[in-house]
């Protein structure tokens, strides 16, 4: 059985009562490389399940969270101006 895999490119904007739980929730499925933006490879399931969770939370009145899907890394490129975070810090 082959797994098909996505990246995914995740920005929000969530009120700040909110923000952590949104936070945590993300840091489970994906990289964490900025302020507000996640990336990463998921599984169509475990994107499903990310999104439930994150239905859980929000307030969809108030808050956003954009998922931008890549069917995979060909094809595009990513330039950093300053500083790269290190995208290993939600390794445990």
């Amino acid at each position: 059985m082959v797994v098909e895999m996505a990246y995914f490119i995740v920005t929000y904007d969530i009120m700040e009562e909110r923000v952590n739980k949104v936070r945590k929730i993300l840091k489970k499925y994906l990289i964490w490389v900025q302020n507000s933006v996640f990336e990463g490879e998921l599984t169509e399931a475990k994107f499903q399940k990310c999104i439930n969770e994150l239905l859980k939370v929000i307030h969809r009145e108030e808050d956003s969270i954009y998922f931008y899907r890549l069917e995979n890394q060909i094809g595009y490129e990513k330039r950093i101006l300053g500083l790269e975070k290190n995208l290993t810090d939600n390794i445990l």
